[in-house]
Order: structure tokens, then sequence, then C-alpha cells
């Protein structure tokens, strides 16, 4: 049966007014750009980061709240839930917080794999764990609690960089989405994920050197000789957390210009 149309205009589509979110490791790169974002859509923000500096510098700029927190252990998944524990619902959940690791093939440690795996994987399940009471509270059949995961195109495909536990992890991360879509569906929390190309960082500021004409030519895309921006991870964030995307659960968008998907 085919649901009446009740209203197609942008703002009924892609609005997110109102709606409480929260973004892990929300003070710089693409989770600075998303809550930049959803502020600037309407949203109440959170942010978490390990650095008491950077969040307050963040709160501060962008208008929204700051949670200092190391996700990569018990006592950081507690303390996000408790600073949350006067809100009614979460309605977006931004998993975002992650790490990599970088040494050549032969020194690379198990710690490099641990420690990865621990923030990448572990941390976005226990976190979805520690905040279902809320995200349940937000669930309606119209308009499901959205978790959305950050992956990244590594999961397709190798890069140049010797980080072998940044593509596996992200590639577990893929697979959790599944797993977790497919688990809360019937609750009306949606689970999806974005997989990022190259986007300006701290990890890019220290190893690429984006303003090189041959880095650039190296990481063009089929959409051109650029890296991603501000606008193109934003936009999806919001996409899959508006009403737009309320029929979405257990995909990968990729936002990569149309690398590892089309070239």
């Amino acid at each position: 049966m085919r649901a009446a149309i009740t209203d197609l205009s942008p703002a009924a589509l892609f609005g997110i007014d109102g709606k409480v979110a929260l973004v892990t490791g929300g003070t710089s790169g693409i989770g600075r750009m998303i809550a930049e974002g959803l502020v600037a859509a309407g949203a109440r923000v959170y942010v978490t980061a390990r650095t008491p500096a950077d969040v307050e510098e963040t709160a501060a700029a962008l208008g929204c709240h700051g949670i200092v927190a190391d996700l990569g252990n018990s006592e950081g998944i507690a303390a996000v839930a408790t600073a949350l524990s006067g809100e009614s619902r979460l309605d977006i959940l931004v998993n975002n917080a992650g790490t990599v690791w970088l040494a050549p093939i032969e020194q690379f440690p198990r710690e490099g794999f641990a420690h990865v795996l621990d923030l990448n994987v572990s941390a976005p399940f226990m976190l979805v764990q520690a905040l279902l009471p809320l995200l349940r509270a937000s669930a309606r059949p119209d308009d499901p609690a959205r978790v959305i995961n950050i992956a990244s195109i590594g999961a397709f495909r190798a890069g140049g960089w010797d980080n072998f536990s940044n593509s596996p992890s992200k590639a577990a991360l893929i697979s959790l989405t599944q797993h977790l879509g497919a688990r809360l569906a019937g609750e009306n929390i949606s689970v999806n994920a974005i997989a990022p190309g190259l986007f300006p960082s701290r990890l890019t500021d220290a190893t690429v050197p984006l303003d090189d004409p041959a880095v650039c030519a190296a990481v063009a895309s089929p959409l051109g000789n650029r890296v991603g921006t501000a606008e193109d991870i934003a936009g999806a964030v919001i996409y899959l957390a508006s009403r737009a995307g309320a029929w979405l659960t257990g995909i990968t968008l990729p936002v990569s210009g149309g690398r590892a998907t089309i070239d």
C-alpha cells in the first residue's frame, strides 16, 4: 500500500531542527565538520573528545555542548552516558571517533591492531549499548532514531599508507553496521554508515601534503581533483538523519567522489 504524500518540501524532507545529536570525535576533521553542519541545521549537538581544551574550544566556537571522554575505555563510555543523562532522548548518534596506527610492516606491533580495533569497532558498539535507552526513547515508526557510523573507503580498497589495522577496522565497522541495523530495525532504530574518501584532518596535516599538485593528482576521484569538504560530509549525515533517509538501514554510503566505487 502506498503511503499518502503529505509534505515534500525541502524543510520537511531534510529538516532536523530540534533533534538531539551526539558526534564522537567532534572537535576536529570530519567530526567537527559534521557537528558544525548539525548545529547549522538546528540540532542540539554534543561533541566528545579526549582533550579538555579541544572540547572547550569547539563548544564555544560552534555553540554546542562538550563532553570530555576517552572512548577507548569503559570509563569514557560511562562518562558520555552520564553527560547525556539529563536528556530525555537521543535522535542522532554519529560514531566518528577513531584512530590509525602507522608503521612499516616489519615493525607493525600487535598493539597497532588492538588499539585501533578497540576505538574504531568496539567503542561504537559499546556506545550504542550504553545509549540504547535514549535511542529507544526517540524511536518512531515514521522517524527512527539514527545511528551513523563513520567508516572509510579504505574498507573497500587498500590505501597507500602503512596503516594495516585501519582498513580492516573500517570493514568491521561496516559489518557491525549491518548487524546492528538488522537487530535494531524492529525497534525503529536505523543504523547506517558513511565511507568517506580523503578529507582534511589532523592525520592528513601530518602525513599528506594536500597543497602538493602531485598528491592531489594521486588522490583525484572521478568527480575531480579535490578532497572532501564540510558540505560533502555534513550533507550526507543530514540526509541520513532526516526524513529523507528514514527508510534506510544497514547501508554504507560512500562519500568519496567515486573513488573505490567506480574508479
